[in-house]
């Protein structure tokens, strides 16, 4: 009784807070991405349509494995925003198509800033659009995904994606968009700077394995602490994307998901659409994954949980009354979940801090080496009949 009096009482308090508009659909100018749909679909290639960007990931993927690479080119030039976000297109090409929409989306930026009449703040927003976007065009940069609508989404990858034997994803939480994908303060509570210890770390844990990491912020994520992040009406969506993602990724290597905050959402209500290839899904400072037992989320992969002793989120009620909440807490025993040591990640945001074992634990997940993760409690209890299982 007292757990859902307290999440009435958070519920108010945000009600109060926050109002009504936090439920408000995120959106933006979305004329160049319509356009470009309009012609995909008028377009012709050898005489032939071109197929459906709907269609199944296997589909594309036969569709420009017969193009010429002359042709596979073309396409991304014409139309980098469909190409880019396509998923079953190769990654190379999509990288190239990303790079033509980003090139673009900055000319429409300053060209915006220049004639556009903007208040102070307008302005100081233009200008960090502007920088971000100059900076994921880098040439060492490899950008799976770009969508500038709204306050744009951007995935990212590090390392070689398919000649990868394992593929590390991280979904991450509540204000993702491009702005805060990569940070020069706290750089390892972003997106990219998450990613960049990840990859390190996986690095360092296996050095002869193949691996590559996605900061994958490519859903529309709640802004801030509100209405949204207490709802699953975000996280459907983000979930059918990152079936999608996972569905279309290249090769036959594992895939483990990493979920920070909001994004353990996202990954709970995508678990049971997951293909087989997803082994493992780890979640940390989650609110809840939308389930009251790791049997409920209906997941094949392996479930695994961490949270420091000092993330806020352990405050938050772990339950739903009424489509509010997110349900059982993941470190929770009757969870069932494998619960890890979250050990030096100071905080919410701390869990990718290099040094960590927090982070060293993902990267022992990641390249698959399970004897090296480090239980929350003494003994092997989360690593106990673990090789040879499909799932947790």
């Amino acid at each position: 009784m007292w757990r859902a009096l307290l999440a009435l009482a958070v519920v108010f308090i945000m009600l109060a807070t926050t109002g009504w508009t936090a439920v408000r659909h995120h959106g933006g100018p979305r004329d160049l991405f319509a356009a470009e749909l309009a012609g995909w679909r008028k377009a012709r290639i050898g005489g032939l349509p071109l197929p459906g960007a709907t269609e199944p990931p296997a589909r594309l993927a036969g569709f420009f494995a017969s193009l010429g690479v002359a042709q596979r080119h073309r396409l991304a030039d014409r139309f980098p925003l469909v190409v880019g976000n396509l998923n079953g297109a190769p990654a190379g090409l999509r990288y190239r198509a990303n790079r033509i929409a980003l090139a673009r989306a900055l000319r429409l930026e300053r060209d915006r800033t220049a004639t556009a009449r903007l208040n102070a703040d307008g302005r100081h927003q233009a200008i960090r659009r502007m920088h971000r976007l100059a900076a994921l065009m880098r040439p060492e940069r490899q950008i799976l995904a770009f969508d500038p609508a709204g306050h744009g989404r951007v995935a990212e990858v590090l390392g070689d994606l398919d000649r990868a034997q394992r593929i590390s994803v991280i979904v991450p939480g509540v204000d993702t968009h491009l702005l805060t994908f990569q940070r020069t303060s706290r750089k390892y509570s972003a997106p990219a700077g998450m990613a960049e210890s990840l990859y390190a770390a996986e690095r360092a844990a296996a050095p002869r394995t193949r691996t590559a990491v996605i900061a994958w912020a490519d859903y529309t994520a709640p802004a801030g602490v509100g209405m949204d992040s207490a709802t699953g009406r975000l996280a459907e969506g983000g979930a059918v994307r990152l079936a999608a993602l996972a569905e279309a990724l290249p090769g036959t290597a594992e895939v483990a998901l990493f979920c920070h905050s909001y994004g353990s959402v996202v990954c709970g209500v995508a678990a049971r659409r997951l293909p087989a290839r997803v082994t493992d899904i780890a979640v940390a400072g989650s609110p809840g994954m939308r389930a009251a037992s790791v049997t409920e989320l209906g997941a094949r992969a392996r479930v695994w949980a961490m949270r420091d002793g000092d993330d806020w989120i352990e405050v938050v009620p772990h339950l739903e009354v009424g489509g509010l909440g997110h349900g059982e807490d993941p470190v929770a025993p009757e969870f069932g979940a494998r619960v890890m040591s979250a050990a030096g990640a100071i905080g919410h945001s701390g869990y990718f801090e290099p040094g960590t074992e927090s982070v060293v634990n993902f990267a022992e997940i990641g390249v698959g080496a399970y004897d090296g993760v480090s239980c929350a409690t003494d003994g092997d209890s989360c690593r106990r009949d673990i090789y040879g299982e499909a799932a947790a």
